[in-house]
């Protein structure tokens, strides 16, 4: 049986005024992201409530996987950085990110949401997840 692991990402940035939120539910259910880096450690899963963003490069890897990966679907984040990215990081260039909208069922599909709002995934995810840069992530083991 396979083993699934919660991940808590990095969190290198806030919700941007252009994202567009349904607050009526919990979590609230996002309709359109616009995520704006205020920092940022070189991680290519990044989390900010209620959302998750990859790098086209990880997702890229994440696509090959066979049998196809289930409970997820991709979309356009609006990607912005604030005046303290900027100073921080003056000559840092952003690599494409895509927005990872997480559908399944935690402990059954590739990507799902436990009832505690963690990101779970499948240990076939977690190992391309680890060929990557995910050094701020929090892995645990999920039963």
């Amino acid at each position: 049986m396979e083993k699934f692991y919660s991940l808590e990402p990095e969190v290198a940035g806030e919700l941007g005024q252009k994202t567009k939120l349904d607050s009526t539910v919990h979590p609230p259910l996002a309709q359109k992201l616009h995520f704006t880096f205020t920092g940022w450690l070189g991680d290519e899963l990044l989390e900010c409530f209620p959302c998750y963003i990859v790098t086209e490069a990880l997702m890229l890897e994440i696509n090959k996987i066979q049998p196809s990966p289930t409970g997820y679907l991709l979309d356009d984040v609006v990607i912005e950085i604030s005046e303290q990215f900027k100073d921080i990081y003056p000559n840092k260039t952003l690599p494409p990110f895509k927005w990872l909208k997480v559908t399944g069922e935690a402990g059954k599909d590739d990507f799902g949401i436990s009832s505690n709002n963690l990101l779970i995934v499948s240990e076939r995810i977690l190992n391309i997840l680890k060929t990557f840069q995910i050094n701020e992530c929090e892995v645990d083991e999920w039963k």
